[in-house]
């Protein structure tokens, strides 16, 4: 399946082809991963053998041990060997039970670390129009907890699983030893076993998504309220927001109650005790027959009694095995998700020039109504052209259909003749920087942050971005400097000095088209007049579009386009529009 991405990741680096091709049905992708490891799935499957044959050997050993203990006179000798047999058998044993569980753990543990970087991947291709309408808090729940419920799936899911049924197939192959009646009960207990396991699967599963769908809600809102935590609290919503959370948390806990309900009405347990006493009666009866010894009886029911292991790890490792593939769906429910915005890797490549064309640009949200329409007009590269219109008349999306945030709905935006399609998105987005009035700042150095955009500045660079933001005072009044940790989203700043820092990465990047989004409406006065400068330093010689809504701002931009819902409504120069544009009067004044 050919999906489209916003950027190309190293090939070495890149989801296997014959594994992408297995996203439409969850188990086979989820075995598509673990083919990778097969040699690890093959250590797995022999310690489970291993496992399960030397496990079966004790109750023969006992059963020998039995008939030496009624003989007349006692064979001690023989006891002894027995016993240097069975701890023999049992130390092999331990040793294969530990490659078994290695195998599994080593299995799972890559599966996640797989899954998650193809996940991880595959989000950071998606378009900001898929981004903006998935909750995070569900994003992160199937990037972290869905993603580790893969993990347990092998193991100890699958591992016990396999483990398990070797247990299942033991009494079958050894019964016959002792008289090929005896056969009858475990083959009786499997049958029955599979059909009781196809019935609680078929019950299991579904709820075993709604749990994942629950805990999704349940992380969406813990994460809104956090992330919007200043607003709660600004409210005194806390107590309402604690009923909304408490709510998620009890559909949570009504569906995982639910599931131990069908978990506890596990019927293979009852089918365990009928299996081991009817084997049990049949053994006595055939003794009584004179078909078998006393220690033939105690072995069989030995045998019979290593049923129980695979009964009671069969409850848990189905249900983990449920819980897997619910959480691999809901993973591949993201990953599948189509994404309209291509890297075109292909594309148009070189140093922009700054020109900007507007050619009957439409957009319009997914199941929304038109935000922009008929938009025409055309920027001269070194030209500042200033944006303005009441809120929601489309000025920001208008900015974000220049470096392909979104894509147009209809129409053509260029850039130095070439439809910013036809472009090598990455070539395309490192020649723009945009500047928003929300700044997000990452939980790193004020270093970091500022060179985010490009990562091999030197620190004499980073410093002149920051003196041309003039950030550089309000940063090395801080006891670490550019040194300095900043808190989630840079909360540990105040607005203007984030927006200050975002105009220095700006700066930076030494972009060929500047847009700013109302990127000083954070900024006091007297640092808004150095900012001022700065910015007109940085306009000279590349295309800046300013949105803004500040006078001073707008008369020194070269043309002024003024949109009202979502159309131009004129075009002009400060003067020229105070006289002939009522709309802009109106947002002048």
């Amino acid at each position: 399946m050919t999906q489209h991405a916003e950027f190309t990741i190293p090939k070495e680096q890149q989801t296997p082809t014959w594994i992408k091709a297995q996203r439409m049905a969850p188990v086979r992708w989820i075995f598509a991963h673990a083919a990778r490891y097969w040699y690890l799935g093959l250590l797995m499957v022999a310690g489970a053998i291993g496992n399960a044959s030397l496990a079966a050997v004790v109750p023969i050993f006992v059963g020998q041990a039995m008939d030496v203990l009624l003989a007349s006179p006692p064979d001690s000798s023989g006891l002894g060997k027995i016993a240097i047999m069975i701890a023999g058998t049992q130390i092999v044993r331990g040793l294969l039970q530990f490659g078994r569980n290695f195998g599994a753990e080593l299995i799972g543990q890559r599966m996640e670390r797989d899954i998650r970087h193809e996940l991880y991947v595959s989000l950071l291709g998606k378009s900001m129009t898929y981004h903006n309408l998935q909750p995070v808090g569900d994003v992160m729940a199937r990037a972290t907890n869905d993603v580790r419920e893969v993990n347990f799936m092998f193991s100890p899911g699958i591992n016990l699983v396999i483990g398990s049924a070797t247990f299942i197939l033991m009494p079958i192959i050894l019964a016959p030893r002792y008289h090929p009646a005896l056969i009858l009960a475990p083959v009786a207990f499997l049958i029955l076993y599979v059909l009781a396991l196809w019935q609680f699967l078929y019950e299991l599963n579904p709820i075993t998504e709604s749990v994942r769908k629950a805990f999704g809600a349940l992380n969406t809102r813990l994460a809104e309220a956090v992330d919007g935590i200043e607003t709660v609290k600004g409210l005194a919503q806390e107590d309402s927001e604690i009923a909304l959370f408490a709510e998620k948390v009890r559909t949570f806990r009504d569906r995982s109650v639910r599931q131990g309900d069908v978990e506890a009405r596990f019927f293979p347990l009852l089918l365990m005790t009928l299996a081991q006493a009817g084997g049990l009666y049949h053994a006595i009866y055939l003794f009584q027959q004179g078909y078998l010894q006393v220690g033939d009886i105690v072995a069989y029911f030995g045998l019979l009694l290593l049923l129980g292991f695979p009964t009671f790890v069969y409850l848990f490792a189905y249900s983990q095995v449920s819980l897997g593939v619910a959480g691999a769906r809901r993973i591949l429910e993201l990953i599948n998700r189509e994404t309209e915005l291509d890297q075109n890797i292909a594309g148009h490549d070189q140093t922009m020039r700054g020109a900007l064309e507007f050619q009957d640009v439409h957009y319009a949200y997914p199941d929304d109504d038109v935000t922009l329409e008929n938009l025409n007009f055309q920027v001269q590269p070194g030209q500042t052209v200033a944006i303005v219109g009441q809120t929601g008349s489309g000025k920001t999306t208008l900015a974000k259909l220049v470096n392909r945030t979104f894509d147009v709905s209809k129409g053509v935006v260029k850039i130095d003749g070439v439809d910013v399609r036809g472009w090598n998105l990455e070539t395309l987005r490192r020649q723009i920087s945009i500047i928003e009035q929300d700044i997000f700042l990452f939980s790193s150095t004020i270093e970091e942050n500022i060179a985010f955009g490009k990562p091999d500045a030197t620190p004499e660079e980073i410093e002149d971005a920051a003196k041309a933001a003039q950030a550089h005072e309000f940063i090395t009044s801080f006891k670490k400097g550019y040194q300095t940790e900043l808190g989630e989203r840079g909360v540990t700043l105040s607005g203007g000095q984030r927006q200050r820092l975002a105009l220095a990465r700006a700066f930076l990047t030494d972009p060929r088209i500047l847009i700013l989004d109302d990127s000083t409406s954070a900024i006091d006065s007297a640092t808004e007049d150095e900012i001022q400068k700065a910015i007109y330093a940085a306009a000279e010689g590349r295309t800046t579009l300013i949105i803004t809504h500040r006078l001073s701002q707008i008369r020194w931009a070269n043309t002024i386009i003024v949109l009202r819902k979502g159309r131009i409504a004129s075009i002009g120069n400060h003067e020229d529009l105070m006289e002939t544009s009522p709309v802009y009067r109106r947002i002048f004044s």
